[in-house]
Formats: structure tokens, sequence, C-alpha cells
């Protein structure tokens, strides 16, 4: 079959009107409300949350280092979850916010399967509050003030094979958030032969990690800086989950990118990105690869210049002395730090502008002109 390409606005078209089969559900449904409601029934995106723990302060959510305790009626901090006769109960289950097609370049992740498309879905919410959030909107709200499709698993396998897509991506907002849905959709995927993306922070504990990485193929991770303090004050968590998430995607055989978005006064500091660099070197994660992104002004950050062009070229030169095999700049058009060059004879591999693909000269994953073996998943 010939993939199709579609725009955004004509996917989410025929995904509202015809072919696709998707229905709006309304932004609000009664029933839940805001952070204090108590409401009288669960709806139908709801399902008992896994990863919950009795304790003498009442129910407590052990997905991510959050560890909330929402009392009856309440929402955690991810906004998904809620207390319900002392049941912890999520609210974003099937009701995804954002339904879209994706290069998979998109993600970002340039060395799984190039040049295919992702499904691409998120709920509202997210267990962190970075003050650069790009995708505030939904990420900082609830699933019952979003405008979201009725898409429960099952329908997302079909409406993937539909696009002709060869994965889908848990993407947008936080998956961690919405972790149910994405295990159940991702295991069905897995029964399809498609591939599994996970895009996320990392903020989350290890054996809801564990289990979840056996249905997930790709990870794209953003690494925010690598101090707690940072992540205290820019994001509201911590770094230390990240970096043991790191490592278990790593033992799990899961195949992982890093995201290092950098922000001018935040996190730019040159020392602390060697020291971050030394330790995905020293932890056998340099093979895969690292993205410096250009931070633009955004949500609470507006007052902030975009990252200087200099600056993240600049990480990068630490990057690769460090030994990151593989390291690129995102945001900044033009860049030739998109294209993909052999670690070993250093000639260019894979030429990209924007998520376009010009040229290709990895040969079953290994360099064309020297036979280096190129990290990646490449068929």
């Amino acid at each position: 079959m010939q993939k199709q390409k579609y725009t955004k606005r004509e996917f989410l078209k025929l995904g509202i009107t015809g072919a696709g089969g998707l229905m709006c559900m309304p932004a609000a449904v009664a029933g839940i409300g805001g952070r204090n409601s108590k409401p009288d029934e669960l709806w139908k995106w709801s399902k008992e949350a896994m990863f919950q723990t009795e304790t003498p302060r009442g129910v407590r959510c052990m997905i991510c280092p959050n560890e909330c305790t929402p009392k009856p009626g309440e929402l955690s901090d991810c906004h998904n979850r809620i207390n319900k006769d002392g049941k912890l109960y999520t609210i974003a289950y099937g009701n995804p916010c954002a339904v879209h097609v994706d290069p998979v370049e998109k993600k970002p992740l340039f060395h799984f399967k190039p040049g295919t498309h992702a499904f691409s879905i998120a709920t509202a919410g997210c267990n962190l509050a970075c003050l650069n959030c790009q995708n505030w909107t939904i990420s900082q709200t609830t699933p019952t003030k979003t405008q979201n499709f009725d898409l429960m698993p099952d329908k997302v396998v079909k409406q993937a094979v539909h696009y002709s897509c060869e994965s889908v991506a848990y993407t947008y907002s936080e998956p961690v958030t919405f972790y149910e849905y994405t295990l159940d959709t991702a295991k069905l995927v897995r029964s399809a032969g498609l591939k599994n993306i996970l895009v996320s922070a990392g903020y989350i504990h290890e054996d809801p990690l564990r289990k979840l990485c056996k249905v997930i193929d790709a990870a794209n991770i953003d690494l925010k800086s690598f101090k707690e303090s940072i992540y205290l004050k820019l994001n509201a968590g911590k770094l230390q989950p990240v970096l043991d998430a790191l490592k278990i995607f790593h033992e799990e055989g899961v195949w992982l990118e890093i995201t290092n978005l950098i922000i001018p006064g935040w996190n730019d500091d040159f020392d602390m990105i060697k020291e971050m660099c030394d330790w995905l070197y020293d932890n056998d994660l340099y093979r895969y690869p690292l993205f410096f992104s250009r931070f633009m002004p955004l949500y609470k950050l507006t007052q902030l210049p975009p990252t200087p062009a200099a600056t993240l070229e600049k990480a990068r030169e630490i990057a690769l002395a460090s030994g990151i095999q593989f390291v690129y700049i995102g945001n900044v058009p033009g860049t030739k730090a998109t294209n993909t060059y052999c670690p070993k004879c250093h000639k260019l591999l894979m030429e990209r502008r924007g998520y376009s693909i010009l040229q290709n000269h990895i040969k079953n994953g290994h360099c064309a002109y020297c036979n280096e073996p190129i990290s990646g998943v490449w068929e």
C-alpha cells in the first residue's frame, strides 16, 4: 500500500467527519469538575489506576516520584487521577485531546525507522510544571477541560493502520500521566505488528517503567538539566529519577534518544553540560543520539531571548568531545547539525532538511563507506 501524507488540518477533517471515524467529545462532562470537585459518578473514560497503595494518609499514587495522595474528590497533581471512594481512577483513558500523523523525525527520533510516520496521541495532563512548556494548553489542565476524541486502544490501532503508520507515539503532553491508556494501547499495537514510541520527561518510578518498557520500542526522553535545584525551580521535579529512568530504558533494550532544551540563564552553563555529557558516556549511553534544542520564548518565560545558535554549537562540541557519537541541534533551520555523520570516517551518512531525508548512506545498519556500525533501528 502506498503511504499517504496528510497535513494536520486534513487529518483532523478526515478523522472527525469521515474515514477515520473519530468523534469529538465535549470540553467538560457533568460529574467531574476541578481539583476539589466531588463527582457523583466516574465517566466512560475512567479506569481504576495502576500502582496505587494504601497509606495512613489515604490512597497514594506510585506511578511517579510526586507520589500524590489526593483526598476524596480531588485530582492528583498531574490532573489525571481522582480519588473516588478511597481508590484512584484515571480519567484519561481513551480520550486523547491531540491526535496527529507525524514524521517520526518530529518526536524527535533520528535513528529509529527514519522516513516513517507515527500515529501520535496525547491526553491532557502532566506530572511536571515546566515554566517553558510548549504544550501548556493541554499539559497543565485536565481531560474535563479539553476537546477530546473518543479513541479507545483498539481504535488507536485501527487508525494507525488506516493512515499507514508504522508506529504509535505517546507524546505532546506526558504519557506517564495517562499510563494505563498508554500501556493497554501499546500491547494492542505490538500485537498488530506496529512499533510503540514514548516521548516523555522520564519522570516515573522504576516498577511502572519496567512494565511499560516491555511494550515500548523507542523513547525520546527530555533531560531538562543536570542540576537538582534547576529541576525543582524550572520543572517542579527532581533530576535523579530521570537519570534512573535513562539507565532503565537502556537495560530494558528500548531504543533511546535524549533531548536537552537549552534555556538562556537556566541550563546553558557549559560546565554543567559537560558534566551531563560525561555522565551519559560513563553510563554507556554515548551511542544514543543527543539533541540540543533551541528554546523559544513560551508560556511563563516569554521575557527570555531564544537560545543563541552559538550556544547550541558549543554544547554540541562539548558532547562530541565527551564521546557522544551522534549529537544534533534542533529548532535551528538550516543547520548542518541535523545531519548524521559516521563517528569513524566522519562522512555524511544521512542528510536532512526539516523532517525530510535527502540522502541516506546507512546500509544494513552500517556506514556505506567504512562499514562502521551505526547505532539505531533502521529497518
